[in-house]
């Protein structure tokens, strides 16, 4: 499709949007191609769902290579499928949720795994119909509560997302590598770099879960990657725990006086001061136990308090945290809470900035008898490493407590900070960390859709037995802004000659008639050859107005007919280089090709 300026339903602004916080936001509206609605919530111009189908294409075409079909299901569904599995609770209120004139509950749908996996359920019963790949490009909805970015974080949203059935756990191994396959396909397609990640597998379990991150100072996402090879995202990080050391020969802990010490920073001050090793050494904040109090609340609204252990030169990561203890919301601990337990004559009450796990008496904090409260250590916190922490007492820290001997905890949690230089897991050397943005997600759900929704075929011997699944998601407007967010410069967007708009894009620069003559006949000429035209042929703007909107817009390859047209010759102009080379009218279109 070939188009004129002229009458493209289109107008640049020349000032950013108030709200817009990022390039790609910035840019997208500037140019034309989205505008805002509500928060979160865009409406998409013709040069936006030209960029936006050229993009789904690619997506198409390597979805078929997989050998995925494609279906299309409603973005308005009803309940009772979302009740079955157990989501339309624990979504909570990330959802949008509605009813109809007879009082049904319906939802906007967030994510389709349920009615996919009743879809199969409804035709398919023989092991001889797998496996199969079904996918969708379709709208999703989720009620953010600070809806940012543009397109990178919203309440409307489209996605590609593919859904794989097998029968055995080996079939599934393979559609799951046929899909991540597909993935680095596509964004290579997309020109968009990307690290692939290990990824935390959620509620749903499944052997496996990778993100496809892109890096970016905007990204919402912290993942960690060794020179070694190892990739994760945080949430996923494991930490390689110390081995177990002997203890019997160390000292005895010893309550020491530590007054106006709340914090790690004031309590290493003053035991360097006052109470130095005797080895020399200095104390740092390495060698304190921070003790952190965190509120879960449970799906059926009860309220519980936790205390988790970790190193004092790091804190709680409260991602790590999220995903430690779903499905329940966590929060750290509110003055709220801390009154409760001094109001609760049954459970002694935590002393704020000196909490520890052991006490004069010897009870321990993860002792039913001393307090209730459960008590959790990082992995660093092994059998036989010694610690300054709070005595439960204000002004007061034990040093020397030895993990093991003196105290014991309810189990390890993986919710402290990951810093650079901390050993990957796998051995592959110290990890550095980056920002980056989910642009894709593969996924083996397993067989937890398919148990609680009834999805079972008979097999080879003719016995029942569940479907395993995968899941497979790209945020289709999210890939177009972390696109555009990737390809710009100062004066407007660059976009990448498989996702332009337009192949090529036709600057009539002046006013002569021969300007005009020259231009239409290259606009009809390429048109004829089969490339994709934007022509500028807006007979009384500037100049640099139209050079203007040419950088802004973005087309990778500007033609521009200007005082030399009468001679023959035009320029080329690369957006990419920004390089302007004259060219023979005659020769432009070998030349493009």
């Amino acid at each position: 499709m070939s188009s004129r300026l002229s009458e493209l339903f289109v107008r640049t602004l020349r000032e950013d949007p108030v709200d817009a916080e990022v390039a790609s936001h910035r840019l997208l509206v500037r140019a034309g191609y989205i505008r805002r609605q509500a928060p979160g919530v865009f409406a998409w111009l013709p040069l936006g769902l030209k960029v936006r189908r050229r993009v789904e294409q690619i997506i198409r075409e390597e979805m078929a290579t997989a050998g995925a079909q494609e279906v299309h299901f409603p973005a308005l569904l009803p309940r009772e499928p979302y009740e079955a599995s157990g989501r339309w609770e624990k979504y909570g209120e990330g959802i949008f949720r509605l009813k109809d004139r007879h009082g049904a509950d319906y939802l906007l749908a967030p994510t389709h795994e349920e009615v996919f996996t009743l879809m199969v359920k409804d035709l398919y019963s023989s092991y001889k119909d797998l496996p199969l790949s079904i996918y969708q490009i379709q709208d999703k909805y989720r009620d953010e509560a600070r809806p940012r970015a543009g397109l990178l974080r919203g309440r409307e949203f489209s996605m590609k997302d593919a859904y794989s059935f097998d029968y055995t756990d080996a079939g599934l191994d393979v559609s799951y590598d046929k899909q991540r396959d597909a993935y680095e396909r596509i964004f290579q397609r997309l020109g968009l770099e990307y690290v692939i990640v290990a990824a935390d597998s959620g509620l749903m379990g499944g052997a496996r879960s990778e993100e496809f991150l892109h890096p970016t100072e905007v990204g919402e996402d912290t993942f960690v990657r060794s020179n070694g090879g190892y990739a994760a995202n945080v949430e996923a990080f494991t930490t390689l725990a110390p081995p177990a050391r002997s203890y019997e020969k160390l000292t005895p802990a010893e309550i020491l006086s530590t007054p106006d010490t709340p914090t790690i920073a004031t309590l290493v001050a003053v035991a360097n001061e006052k109470h130095p090793r005797p080895d020399g050494r200095a104390w740092t904040a390495a060698d304190t136990l921070k003790n952190v109090v965190l509120a879960l609340t449970h799906l059926d609204g009860t309220r519980e308090l936790v205390v988790v252990g970790v190193p004092g030169d790091r804190g709680v990561d409260m991602k790590r945290a999220e995903v430690a203890f779903a499905p329940a919301e966590v929060e750290t601990a509110t003055e709220a809470d801390f009154l409760a337990l001094e109001a609760d004559a049954s459970t002694p009450s935590l002393v704020k900035g000196y909490i520890g796990p052991w006490t004069p008496t010897g009870a321990l904090l993860g002792e039913e008898s001393a307090t209730g409260i459960r008590y959790l250590t990082d992995p660093r916190i092994s059998d036989g490493s010694g610690w300054i922490t709070g005595a439960n007492e204000a002004g007061h820290h034990v040093f020397g407590l030895v993990a093991g001997r003196d105290f014991d905890t309810d189990g390890n949690v993986e919710v402290a900070e990951v810093l650079a230089g901390d050993p990957a897991p796998d051995g592959s050397g110290p990890v550095e960390l980056a920002r980056g943005m989910e642009i894709g997600h593969v996924f083996q759900l397993g067989r937890f859709f398919a148990e609680t929704l009834g999805l079972k075929v008979l097999d080879e011997n003719g016995k029942l037995v569940t479907v395993t699944m995968g899941s497979y998601g790209i945020g289709v407007t999210r890939v177009l802004a972390v696109i555009a967010e990737a390809n710009n410069d100062k004066k407007g967007l660059i976009w990448p000659k498989n996702v332009s708009p337009f192949d090529v894009h036709i600057v009539a620069a002046g006013r002569e008639d021969v300007v005009y003559e020259v231009s239409d006949a290259l606009y009809a000429e390429l048109t004829d050859a089969g490339f994709d035209v934007l022509y500028d042929d807006r007979p009384k703007v500037s100049p640099g107005v139209k050079f203007g909107d040419a950088e802004l817009i973005g087309v990778p390859v500007i033609l521009i007919v200007g005082r030399d047209a009468a001679d023959g010759t035009i320029e080329l102009w690369d957006r990419v280089t920004g390089d302007r080379t004259p060219v023979a009218v005659t020769e432009i279109v070998s030349r493009l090709r």
